[in-house]
């Protein structure tokens, strides 16, 4: 819900592979009509990052929620492309959830 995303419809699919079918999943999951739930740990945020910007859209609605319900909480709203550039500039703790629009 504090994603302001689509939450009607989702599919949750938790954490990514880590390499292996990892784009292929990534393609897969870029054709789905429903807004898409990730989990992710902070060594691998930026890649997740550029990865879905290779596989989305750069303007899709992304949120990322870091330390959710834990006293440093924070959350990103805005494209992917935004996020990329956002994250970059940030030192990466905690464990983070993503959040993807539907297409």
């Amino acid at each position: 819900i504090s994603s302001g995303l689509p939450s009607d419809k989702f599919l949750f699919e938790g954490f990514l592979p880590a390499k292996k079918g990892r784009t292929k999943r990534l393609n897969e999951l870029s054709q789905e009509n429903k807004t898409i739930i990730l989990y992710e740990s902070p060594h691998r945020v930026l890649k997740t990052l550029n990865d879905l910007s290779s596989c989305y859209n750069e303007g899709t609605n992304i949120s990322i929620s870091r330390e959710m319900t834990k006293i440093h909480e924070e959350t990103f709203r805005g494209t992917i492309k935004e996020s990329v550039e956002y994250f970059n500039k940030k030192k990466l703790k905690g464990e983070f959830v993503i959040v993807l629009s539907p297409n």
